[in-house]
């Protein structure tokens, strides 16, 4: 949380005509540094202020509106002139941590002695841009930096903490410069010296083009400065905000760098454009908060810092969570203190009347989770101050609830954390306007069944203001320190999802950080209340925060908590919704740590249930976006796609289990492996439910009287590549090498062998050579697609291959996993196969039947003997 100070700085707000000050009198030129060249004659003749052909230090390239002047020639020291004479009776002043003037388009900053060697933070933002080229509200990257007086010149440094030394030995303070040395970011001349010899300097080109780092959000930019300026600026009594507009010409095509790749960029790589960001210039809290241990099996961002000591013979990593700065006051409510300064977020003024209470619901739902932490309303929304025109959702000291107007179906949850300690000094969940259709399409295609306000488009205004509830209350859990938790989602049993009673107390999964969005599971017999079917705070929620934010009394150091935190921690081993894996799960092998899933404690009974409610909702897909006479069926095509999407994906979570290995995130002195085989009786059924269910032509999607309405053909596409990308993901390199690597390892009969998984795949994918029965286009579709695949395998490229599978990029291809190993037995199949085929074709009389089953022939005497 920020300094209460600085809370109350920017809620005051300053107006720009109250703020502006008279001209002080002018402070004697410091002496220089023992290191100081000599002095040169002031670089701009006559003390006028602008540029003219600019000289060699700071930004005095180039000359227009806002260039850096007063350079003086290459290795000579600046020459700084009366006070009065830069900061003229025309600048407009404003005062804060430092102070800002402008005078016409020049802006200068007056630093004060004190300030030099402070670290600050600068964050950038998108504040404006033309149409759909980038977000507003989109950060650039984050620099946290010192500024340094060297002679005549302010230094705009970087300033690192990812190293520590807890050694304070002379030589390791030596080993320690070697790699201390920090990027300079820009080198300012100093114009001026004010009262107590602070630094005046102008920074108009560091925000206009100039530096690198703060052009279009780091991206490669060609600069017109004649064609950017200042546009406004403010001060805090902790931090500085400066807006600027850039006219730039991208270079070098799509965008690159420091977070510059937003979307629609890529359709102006390389056509000027004139965009508006905001440069929010923080200082860090001057006390440090005391930062908290991180912990693989709880969910926290963090940041860390390296220990070169040699204490342990090695070098050693400490980590510490990202959390707001939550303290308590002398008043309690019950049991509950009453924080300093609540966690506050505010709400954009762009946000729609209508949808405001809903947003402010989704960041209050925390207030629970916060009081299992011992807070009484430890967060809370607020509306930005009246009558301020200062106050800036930019501001690297004011966290908001944004709302961008973009077509991106999308919401993210950034923030910005002091690299010292972890605490959070920032946040801005930037909320897109358009995902209000991504959520109309996952609610109507997983749970519109259940809810007849979903049968017909648009939603009211009600349900959709769930929604955005929802959306809302996970990007601020972003914006708290938690990343995803894809664990959760398999902790419930499938039963338990599907109970009333246990919904509305625990909810469908125990998280709202994990992608487990509606209840897809639960059946019209189960009766489940409508605002159970869409997540809420859980008890993991509750659990994490607690975890994270509940003071620890009489610890003074992160070390003295250990104790306390590893007790809490060890509550996982009881309680296993109290569990935690992140995106990267256990490199894609656990099948309970997955994205989009709901019940995937066991994935074939629940995607049995959501194909159960897939069929159910095919059936209401052309009445519910027939919704008005004399509109296209776009709407119709829209979402008969994402159900198609729905199925491909809950597909997805059965492949999962084949080859799968469970994973409990453990430390020394927990009991048990971290890691344990899938029962082979559970990967063998999910083999068959995929050859039953994935890859058997699934014709109830086939709905000649929507498909007529949209297409004179792409429905083999549309299925076809579905089925692709199940197949290619039961197939895929990594896949069968853990499976080997498991059989090489068993002791006992624990593991489904890849060469039986294999048999049974092949068994039937072409399951119509025992029946003679007629191939369909999918199924020989399917069958092609597998064939290629071997191929791959068998022979793979002297690169790796784009993909294996349409639509796949490549997982299932020659990927970074080998193929040696797995390549005797994949020859095997082929001949087997080929043996079959061989068998089947005098049985066959369907005529494509017969030319696709020689063509499978053609195509594995191909693999088997590449040369001919």
């Amino acid at each position: 949380m920020r300094h209460r100070s600085l809370y109350l700085a920017v809620t005051a707000g300053l107006s720009l005509a109250a703020c502006a000050k008279p001209t002080p009198a002018p402070a004697p030129t410091p002496t220089p540094a023992p290191n100081a060249a000599p002095t040169p004659p002031a670089g701009r003749p006559g003390g006028a202020p602008g540029g003219g052909a600019g000289g060699g230090a700071g930004f005095g390239q180039g000359g227009g509106a806002g260039a850096q002047g007063g350079a003086a020639g290459a290795g000579q020291d600046p020459q700084p002139r009366p006070y009065a004479a830069v900061i003229t009776p025309r600048a407009t002043t404003k005062s804060g941590v430092f102070k800002v003037h402008q005078v016409g388009a020049r802006l200068f900053f007056e630093i004060p002695r004190a300030e030099l060697g402070r670290d600050y933070v600068i964050v950038s933002t998108l504040a404006g841009t033309p149409d759909e080229i980038g977000i507003r509200g989109t950060q650039g990257g984050n620099n946290l930096v010192r500024f340094e007086r060297r002679d005549n010149r302010i230094l705009v440094r970087e300033a690192a903490y990812r190293d520590i030394i807890a050694d304070t030995a002379a030589s390791q303070k030596l080993a320690a410069e070697l790699i201390g040395v920090t990027k300079i970011l820009a080198a300012l001349n100093i114009e001026a010296y004010g009262p107590d010899s602070s630094a005046v300097v102008e920074v108009t080109r560091m925000f206009t083009g100039g530096v690198p780092e703060y052009t279009a959000l780091g991206r490669r930019a060609q600069v017109d400065a004649a064609r950017s300026y200042i546009e406004k600026f403010s001060a805090y009594s902790r931090n500085v905000n400066v807006t600027a507009v850039q006219s730039f010409t991208p270079q070098g095509g799509a965008p690159g760098g420091g977070g510059g790749g937003f979307p629609g960029a890529g359709a102006a790589a390389t056509a000027p454009t004139t965009e508006k960001y905001t440069f929010s210039i923080a200082k860090l809290p001057d006390v440090p908060m005391k930062p908290r241990l991180l912990d693989e099996r709880v969910g926290y961002f963090g940041v860390q810092q390296r220990d070169f000591s040699g204490a342990t013979q090695r070098v050693e990593t400490r980590r510490f969570i990202g959390r707001w700065r939550l303290e308590c006051s002398d008043k309690k409510v019950g049991n509950l203190c009453v924080p300093i300064k609540p966690i506050t977020y505010y709400l954009d003024p762009a946000t729609p009347a209508w949808i405001k209470p809903w947003i402010r619901k989704g960041i209050e739902d925390w207030q629970v989770a916060f009081e299992a932490a011992g807070f009484y309303k430890g967060i809370v929304a607020a509306e930005p101050p009246k009558n301020d025109p200062d106050f800036s959702g930019e501001d690297a000291t004011v966290a908001m609830v944004r709302w961008l107007p973009s077509a991106t179906e999308n919401a993210v949850g950034p923030s910005l954390r002091d690299p010292r300690t972890g605490e959070i000094i920032d946040a801005d969940v930037q909320t897109y306007l358009n995902v209000m259709n991504l959520n109309r399409s996952w609610y109507f295609t997983q749970v519109g069944h259940l809810d007849k306000r979903a049968q017909k488009m648009p939603f009211p205004d009600t349900l959709m203001g769930r929604l955005v509830e929802y959306v809302t209350a996970h990007e601020v859990g972003h914006t708290l320190g938690f990343p995803h938790n894809f664990k959760a989602s398999s902790m419930y049993p499938v039963d338990s999802v599907r109970s009333r009673a246990f919904v509305k107390k625990m909810g469908h999964t125990p998280t709202l950080m994990d992608y487990s969005r509606f209840n897809y599971v639960a059946q019209p017999e189960d009766n489940i209340d409508l605002d159970d079917l869409i997540p809420k705070v859980g008890p993991y929620d509750k659990y994490a925060v607690m975890w994270g934010y509940t003071p620890i009394p009489n610890a003074k150091t992160p070390d003295d908590e250990k104790a306390t935190l590893e007790k809490w921690t060890r509550m996982q081993d009881s309680i296993p919704w109290y569990r935690f894996a992140g995106d990267a799960g256990a490199g894609g092998a656990d099948p309970g740590e997955q994205s989009e899933a709901v019940g995937d404690a066991d994935a074939v009974k629940a995607t049995t249930l959501g194909v159960k409610n897939l069929k159910r909702t095919m059936a209401l897909l052309e009445g519910a976006t027939a919704w008005k006479e004399g509109t296209t069926y776009d709407d119709l095509e829209e979402l008969y796609g994402r159900l198609i999407g729905q199925w491909a994906t809950e597909m997805g979570h059965v492949a999962r289990v084949i080859g799968g290995q469970y994973k409990q995130e453990k430390y020394v002195g927990q009991k048990g492996a971290v890691y344990r085989p899938v029962e082979p009786a559970r990967q063998k059924e999910a083999l068959q439910f995929l050859l039953d269910n994935a890859y058997t032509t699934p014709t109830w999607l086939l709905d000649q009287g929507i498909i007529r309405k949209l297409e004179a053909s792409g429905s083999l596409n549309r299925v076809g590549s579905a089925q692709a990308r199940s197949l290619a993901s039961v197939v895929s390199n990594d896949r069968m090498q853990r499976m080997l690597e498991l059989e090489a390892l068993a002791t006992k009969n624990e593991v489904y062998p890849v060469a039986d998984m294999l048999a049974d795949l092949r068994a039937g994918l072409w399951k119509e050579l025992q029946s003679g029965a007629q191939i369909d286009a999918f199924r020989r579709r399917l069958q092609r697609v597998y064939l290629e695949a071997m191929a791959s395998k068998i022979n793979p490229p002297a690169t790796p291959a784009a993909a294996a599978f349409p639509g796949q990029g490549g997982r299932g291809a020659a990927a970074p996993v080998g193929t040696a190993d797995l390549r005797p037995i994949l020859k095997a199949e082929m001949r087997a196969l080929d043996a079959d085929l061989a068998t089947a074709i005098g049985k066959t009389s369907d005529r494509m039947s017969k030319a696709h089953l020689e063509d499978a022939r053609d195509q594995i005497r191909k693999m088997l003997d590449p040369e001919n």
